[in-house]
């Protein structure tokens, strides 16, 4: 057993969790507990009761229990059998999309349905190549008929990876088919707008919303006006503001009666201060009241938000009394970001007495609040606090997220508390918590920094098991640590696999791995991954910091502080200021100039 005083303050900081947090097995919801945490240490020892491993009990609920997974627990309408029989397809590395698994598909003897693919759907989200496989056998099945559910999956799986050719040709082959006739909706253009915007292709996304507004689906039902709120939205969001703001302008010009929505300048407001460009935002804000539109809470909200963003919190203050005015009462929507922002400014006193202020208003604080409050307190370092909050939350009926637990999680993987983030995350499993991808990545990569390959292949497992795929971050930091551990058939393995599910690795992993192979002579295996690399379509960039041969950039690096100091010499010696004038040139760097002065000193010696 250990003792709280024998402890150090940041271990006894972190303790405090112990007296807010109650155990809460669900007994709805079988979760076996982490098995691989135990075996790291001596057998018949549980991690959890290692000394200086101190458990986090986990809360008390006076409300609802948290909702399963549904990854982890397919729909009771599908056969469970033929779902791990296609999971299993789908994991096996030597199973390639394409033909071999069609024909791997076609000898399982499977029925497909929609209700059965959308649940692979959901567990395999992060391997286009091999959904899109699925799919296409699927639908050569005669008695298969896709539903809209799963054929949006399929259009977000692709455009998510970029294969946008594949996701037309999906939507473009479907239009206006009498024996699909509502398979394709607006929400495929929605679908394709925000994945072209996210991709950095603000131009396709409008191409997008122009060939939609033609579409029979579209012109002039409702679902027109709301699509271009859409395009606005996610051009704003994915930084493309100017672009959303031209396109915006460029419609007022050529409909001089068209009036804009509350909505779309709430969008454009949003976009401005996101790119922190307040004399923008303040002069759309002019515009709406010039052209009478009638504000909303929200775009107080926003406003606020904005404000706040920028430090002009005596400005969002002004505003909460404007809207007063205005006869608009303050809700979560205005609250919760002046509370946001002076969690992250420290200010948790001024924060709390704001809270307190909401607390008597109908709607009260929400979850994104009490987010809000334990964000900034685990920033600032001080979980005690943040579990104070933890506690207030549940003790007013609000359950916690894994968005509210990431914020602890962040923390650990600031400062490398391991232990600590695997023993909140194993509490999590025990109380019938699902964690989200983002808390697989953070202990993922705290488990890659400090060199814990064994324990991070076992947590990727765990996150593969638990419905989340395997995607780009949590695959590259893998192979970094395959390679700096030296276990390069493993990091080429990994690497392979990403091949086969479809997703192409950043152009510095593969300079990477080729480099350190070839230095080892592992020729054949370079060769290999230089062939996977060229099958695919890729960026063919390196930041500049990047180097292929550490023993050069040391050389470099010498060689300019050589060449520095030289220079520096030259400027103690020189009695006459004009002598140094012959040395500058346009046309020349810094490194040439460099070379002329050495080269001088030594005619001089």
């Amino acid at each position: 057993m250990f003792v709280l005083s024998s402890l150090a303050p940041k271990s006894r900081h972190f303790l405090a969790l112990i007296t807010l947090f109650k155990p809460n097995p669900n007994p709805n919801l079988p979760i076996p507990i982490l098995r691989f945490f135990s075996s790291t240490f001596s057998s018949g020892q549980s991690w959890l009761s290692v000394p200086g491993k101190p458990l986090i009990k986990w809360p008390q609920q006076p409300c609802a229990s948290p909702e399963p997974d549904p990854a982890l627990e397919p729909s009771a309408n599908i056969s469970q059998n033929d779902f791990a029989v296609i999971s299993d397809l789908l994991t096996n590395r030597s199973v390639s999309a394409g033909p071999s698994l069609s024909s791997d598909l076609d000898r399982t003897g499977i029925e497909p349905s929609s209700s059965l693919l959308e649940a692979v759907f959901e567990h395999f989200d992060s391997s286009p190549r091999l959904l899109h496989s699925l799919f296409l056998w699927a639908e050569k099945k005669s008695e298969f008929r896709p539903s809209a559910t799963l054929f949006k999956s399929m259009i977000d799986v692709l455009a998510k990876s970029r294969e946008f050719d594949s996701a037309w040709f999906l939507i473009l082959d479907r239009i206006g088919k009498d024996e699909e006739p509502n398979l394709v909706s607006g929400d495929a253009f929605v679908i394709m707008i925000r994945r072209y915007a996210r991709a950095g292709m603000p131009q396709s996304a409008i191409r997008t919303f122009e060939f939609a507004s033609t579409s029979t689906l579209i012109l002039g039902s409702s679902l027109e006006v709301s699509l271009f709120e859409i395009l606005l939205d996610s051009l704003c969001k994915e930084g493309h503001v100017r672009v959303a703001s031209e396109y915006f302008d460029g419609k007022r010009k050529l409909e001089s009666n068209w009036i804009p929505s509350t909505r779309v300048y709430n969008i454009l407001l949003n976009g401005c201060f996101r790119l922190r460009k307040l004399k923008w935002a303040e002069r759309l804000w002019m515009e709406m009241k010039r052209d009478n539109v009638r504000p909303t809470v929200v775009t107080y909200g926003t406003l606020v938000e904005g404000y706040c963003r920028m430090r002009r919190a005596e400005r969002a203050m002004e505003l909460v009394s404007e809207m007063r005015l205005e006869g608009i009462e303050p809700n979560a929507i205005v609250y919760n970001p002046i509370i946001d922002a002076l969690g992250e400014a420290g200010q948790f006193k001024e924060a709390l007495g704001m809270m307190e202020r909401f607390s008597v208003l109908e709607s009260g604080p929400t979850i994104s609040t009490y987010n809000s409050l334990v964000k900034g307190f685990c920033k600032a370092g001080n979980l005690l606090e943040a579990s104070k909050t933890l506690k207030m939350m549940i003790g007013r009926g609000i359950v916690p997220t894994p968005t509210t637990y990431n914020y602890f999680f962040r923390y650990f993987s600031k400062f490398g508390k391991i232990e600590e983030s695997l023993n909140l995350y194993t509490k999590m499993i025990e109380s019938g918590y699902t964690p989200d991808r983002l808390t697989y990545h953070l202990l993922l990569k705290m488990l890659c920094e400090d060199g814990r390959l064994d324990l991070a292949v076992q947590v990727s497992k765990e996150m593969r098991s638990r419905g989340f795929d395997m995607d780009l971050a949590t695959s590259t930091m893998l192979i970094h640590l395959f390679c700096n551990m030296n276990r390069f058939e493993e990091a080429y393995a990994e690497f392979e696999d990403m091949i086969r599910r479809g997703i192409v690795p950043q152009y510095l992993t593969f300079q990477r791995m080729n480099d350190e192979l070839r230095k080892r002579g592992m020729t054949v295996i370079a060769k290999k991954l230089r062939d996977l690399m060229s099958s695919v379509p890729h960026s063919t960039s390196l930041p500049n910091t990047y180097s292929i041969d550490g023993d050069s950039s040391r050389a470099r690096r010498s060689s300019i502080m050589r060449k520095a100091e030289a220079m520096s010499t030259m400027l103690k010696t020189c009695k006459d200021p004009r002598e140094l004038v012959k040395y500058r040139s346009p046309s020349e760097n810094a490194v040439s100039v460099a070379n002329r002065l050495i080269e001088d000193i030594r005619k001089k010696g």
